[in-house]
């Protein structure tokens, strides 16, 4: 069974925290069925780090996923992208890459998103 300590410590090198709801949910997970969240963990894990990708190529990819569908994650994965070298310039472009294929909804929402990603990648240093 996975500690607690060991999951937040994944979230913290990637994003620099560890969001609250998935805090949450890994501490539920980790009481009612660790072997569950373990796996979880561990997928999720393996998946936005795949071996084929530099990590700043992976969390814009990610971005933009989420901005295409309104997730506020598109924040934390912005956060990890800047922390892994990105540029505002290049969370922008990823933003103007979604308007392609969501609309003015992705390029708007960006807006927060990337403000989000810039507030919490600054809180770190």
């Amino acid at each position: 069974m996975p500690a607690f300590a060991d999951i937040e410590a994944i979230y913290v090198k990637l994003i620099g925290y560890m969001p609250g709801r998935m805090k949450d949910r890994v501490k539920r997970g980790l009481r009612i069925d660790p072997e569950f969240t373990g796996m979880l963990e561990a997928l999720r894990d393996h998946a936005v780090a795949p071996k084929a990708l530099d990590l700043k190529t992976s969390q814009l990819i990610a971005f933009g996923i989420l901005l295409n569908n309104l997730s506020h994650a598109a924040v934390n994965h912005g956060c990890a992208a800047l922390r892994a070298g990105a540029s505002e310039e290049e969370l922008h472009a990823v933003a103007q890459m979604a308007f392609l294929f969501r609309g003015l909804p992705a390029v708007n929402f960006a807006e927060e998103a990337i403000a989000g990603a810039l507030d919490a990648y600054n809180k770190q240093k």
